[in-house]
């Protein structure tokens, strides 16, 4: 383990932000007008029920074309060609970004702001997925030093050279970086980029987002 100080959060996006597609099933039928229990595929809330996900987790398919083929199922339920990942989304969770923010994660955001620890996202697909306008209408990425986003660089992790980006982007060493990701893959990939890393749960936000800040010395 390095010596050197932890001085930035670096944290993926979807799922570590915000809620997972997986768990607003709910409010993603009621925006298509679909009857209640139509989405049906858990990812990794049921692996055993979900082949597509296992397959993606077994790298035959990439996490890309996991969603590339959601967006097309789902475009059909409601009798649309949907080819775009932002399509779905935007379409899902409406005008409302806040709506799916994880609580537990705009509180060790703002902790973490607060005690003077820099922030930054590093995610394959924010914009592609969300939507170029997607970042001025959630006031909680003004708190970020900066965002690496894959949908620009065309840099996916687990490159390293992703991470290299962002560490370059704080001036930082990559030492000094706690990376926060959902996917093992990507936790890997920052591994072995030097970060000191946190696999998040997406199942227990809250003892994920405890293990990061614990890195700088702060309570959830």
């Amino acid at each position: 383990m390095s010596t050197l100080k932890p001085q930035a959060l670096v944290l993926d996006f979807g799922g570590v932000v915000t809620r997972t597609l997986f768990e607003t099933h709910a409010l993603t039928e009621r925006a298509l007008g679909l009857a209640p229990g139509t989405l049906d595929w858990r990812g990794p809330f049921e692996p055993a029920s979900d082949p597509l996900w296992r397959a993606m987790q077994a790298d035959e398919i990439s996490e890309r074309d996991y969603w590339k083929t959601r967006t097309r199922e789902v475009g059909r339920m409601v009798g649309e060609d949907w080819n775009d990942m932002s399509t779905f989304v935007q379409r899902a969770r409406g005008a409302d970004p806040q709506a799916v923010v994880r609580p537990e994660a705009e509180r060790a955001i703002r902790t973490a702001h607060e005690a003077g620890v820099q922030l930054a996202i590093l995610s394959n697909e924010l914009d592609l997925f969300y939507g170029s306008s997607f970042r001025e209408r959630l006031p909680l990425l003004s708190l970020f030093e900066t965002i690496v986003d894959a949908t620009y660089t065309h840099i996916l992790k687990p490159d390293r050279e992703a991470y290299a980006m962002v560490s370059e982007a704080l001036r930082l060493p990559p030492e000094t970086c706690v990376f926060v990701d959902d996917q093992q893959r990507n936790v890997d990939g920052a591994v072995a980029a030097g970060m000191r890393t946190v696999h998040f749960d997406v199942a227990e936000p809250a003892r994920s987002y405890a293990e990061a800040l614990a890195h700088f010395g702060l309570a959830a």
